[in-house]
């Protein structure tokens, strides 16, 4: 089983950690954007880290692999490294967050049908849809309940 642990202030190590698994997961995952759409991301993932309410990660040998962004009982950002996906460290985190935070909501990039599947395989229904993303830009967003 994975060990799940909070990150209550990230070092700057840390930090640097989370910016590379959120960039290896979404060029792994979100192949709708592109380069310079990864790269305009980059300030609102580092913001949106150091802001969320609740932030945890998952270690494994050599640092961070994973992480989960919780605020108001909804998954702001889960993310896991490339070469750990498939492993079931991302439903970890996601049960955790349902046991332990009460989350019951995500938001997703309609585009991303590999996430839409796993929320989908977790029990997360699709309770209404939005043109933009958080940023205004055209990424509908499907939103997500338990």
């Amino acid at each position: 089983m994975y060990k799940v642990e909070r990150l209550k202030q990230s070092s700057a190590v840390e930090l640097q950690e989370i910016l590379g698994v959120w960039e290896t997961s979404v060029r792994a995952t979100h192949d709708f954007l592109t380069e310079s759409d990864i790269a305009s991301l980059r300030p609102a993932v580092r913001e949106g880290v150091a802001s969320v309410e609740y932030l945890y990660c998952v270690k494994g040998e050599k640092g961070i692999i994973a992480f989960l962004g919780v605020a108001d009982a909804k998954i702001e950002m889960l993310f896991v490294t490339a070469v750990e996906r498939g492993k079931g460290i991302g439903k970890a985190l996601v049960r955790y967050a349902v046991e332990n935070l009460y989350v019951n909501a995500v938001d997703v990039n309609e585009q991303n049908s590999q996430a839409v599947g796993f929320y989908r395989c977790l029990g997360f229904r699709v309770g209404g849809r939005s043109e933009l993303d958080a940023q205004g830009r055209a990424f509908p967003l499907l939103h997500m309940t338990l």
